[in-house]
């Protein structure tokens, strides 16, 4: 999933940083990066429903054999902690690709430093998130 996001934050960006003309090849990039964006979305949609799908036939399997409770109960719990961790994450880095997104929009022209400032803040969220985590945890 981080291979994903990475390969789609790595496109974006140069997509970005290459958008200040207006001829037909910056459209054609635009084309085929928002193409590559939805198999990719399609992808990670198909990857989850059939982890959901492996999930749930593993518990089935749990119950059809007839394992100890606390050792099926050991296998099968979830923890809602992880899923608010998760549910942070995402925020705090989506925030990050906004901020940075818009302070690239309003230091125009693009260049070498709109890169630098969308990894800045992509880094400022993951700090923010690690720090989220902490707190969090205790």
């Amino acid at each position: 999933m981080k291979k994903i996001v990475s390969t789609a934050a790595l496109i974006f960006t140069a997509f970005f940083a290459n958008a200040q003309g207006g001829d037909s090849y910056n459209g054609e990039v635009f084309r085929t990066v928002s193409v590559i964006f939805v198999v990719i979305l399609f992808m990670v949609f198909i990857v989850n429903v059939l982890k959901l799908f492996l999930e749930n036939r593993m518990k089935h399997k749990i119950i059809d054999k007839g394992v100890s409770e606390s050792a099926a109960s050991s296998l099968l719990q979830t923890t809602p902690k992880n899923d608010q961790l998760t549910t942070i994450k995402w925020v705090c880095i989506l925030a990050g690709i906004g901020g940075g997104l818009m302070i690239v929009n309003y230091t125009q022209p693009l260049g070498i430093h709109s890169l630098a400032t969308m990894a800045f803040s992509i880094s400022v969220s993951f700090l923010v998130y690690y720090f989220l985590a902490k707190f969090t945890s205790k």
